[in-house]
């Protein structure tokens, strides 16, 4: 039932009209630098190219368009597992070679300036993907590349963590708009996790304690509203979301942060007053014990290794409509 459903899809998708025509003489790529650069649209599209793609390899299906020989710069500031090898892998299945490049293999900024960094690697590689302290300095590649960019994670935002979240929601719940709260910290996750889900339509409770409030821009969109009380914020809602209370930088603020976040534990009370078939959220890694206690994370609503697996599928459909053209 499901190959004849995907097959359909695929005849489908490939006699449609694309959704987004790529203009003829475009002028620069098409970067992800931020959840907000991309439309409510685009992320429709990305959901459900990937939600195809996601069917077409469970069935072992090879009928994803390949991009032999693409490279793909992989710019690494940071330690990661889940992005990086998410990332090699969904190039590696569309047909293309990850080089991942760490800081100390490149030093850029310093050894090179960013400049040069993007103006080279355009030479020989089809699309860039940036995991970096600075958004600065990710805004500042995108800037002189010739490529497209994809944030791959910086201080401001994390955008295909984000489109991962939303897969893992959809999977479950299917389209319908509900509510969803983030309790802990306004950091750069939730930032992305906040506007891609209010741009679908959902209602988003952002819960922190007072100072650690999501970026300003975040409360712009009418269904995205602050909390300051963990209870009254998971009250009703479908999916509780949550971080690390101390992200990578900020380890000397760890003793601070732990007092002040206290409060934010998502734990069993909270889940007992979100909706009973509420899911629960984590970018991971977690910290046990701290932002969530271990009945929840390893717990019946916990869902975060399903939402880990989608980091593959999201991101290879971004990848693969920006490299398409459909993404422009």
């Amino acid at each position: 039932m499901i190959e004849t459903t995907v097959h359909a899809a695929v005849n489908a998708i490939g006699h449609q009209k694309p959704l987004f025509d790529a203009p003829q003489h475009k002028s620069t790529p098409k970067h992800v630098l931020k959840s907000s650069d991309l439309s409510s649209d685009e992320i429709r599209l990305v959901l459900d190219t990937a939600k195809l793609q996601k069917a077409l390899r469970s069935k072992g299906a090879n009928q994803i368009e390949s991009y032999e020989n693409r490279l793909l710069a992989m710019i690494f500031e940071k330690q990661s597992l889940r992005t990086r090898v998410s990332f090699e892998t969904a190039i590696y299945e569309l047909g293309g070679h990850g080089c991942y490049l760490t800081k100390n293999d490149i030093e850029m900024g310093v050894r090179e300036s960013i400049a040069d960094t993007a103006r080279v690697l355009s030479n020989w590689a089809a699309m860039i993907v940036a995991r970096l302290n600075d958004h600065n300095n990710l805004v500042e590649l995108a800037r002189w590349a010739t490529v497209p960019v994809i944030n791959a994670l910086t201080d401001q935002d994390h955008p295909c963590q984000a489109l991962a979240d939303l897969l893992t929601v959809e999977e479950i719940f299917g389209k319908q708009p509900l509510k969803m709260a983030w309790i802990g910290d306004g950091n750069n996750v939730c930032n992305s996790f906040a506007v891609t889900a209010a741009k679908l339509g959902h209602e988003v409770v952002v819960c922190t304690p007072p100072g650690y409030e999501a970026d300003a821009s975040v409360y712009e969109f009418p269904n995205v509203t602050t909390e300051y009380v963990p209870e009254k914020a998971a009250e009703g809602a479908h999916v509780v979301s949550t971080d690390v209370w101390v992200s990578m930088g900020q380890e000397a603020e760890t003793e601070i942060r732990q007092k002040r976040f206290a409060k934010y534990q998502v734990n069993e009370e909270i889940m007992a007053m979100a909706a009973p078939n509420a899911v629960f959220l984590h970018c991971l890694p977690a910290v046990r014990g701290l932002e969530v206690t271990e009945d929840v994370i390893d717990g019946p609503q916990s869902v975060i290794f399903q939402q880990s697996d989608n980091r593959l599928h999201a991101q290879k459909a971004l990848m693969s409509l920006i490299l398409d053209g459909v993404l422009a």
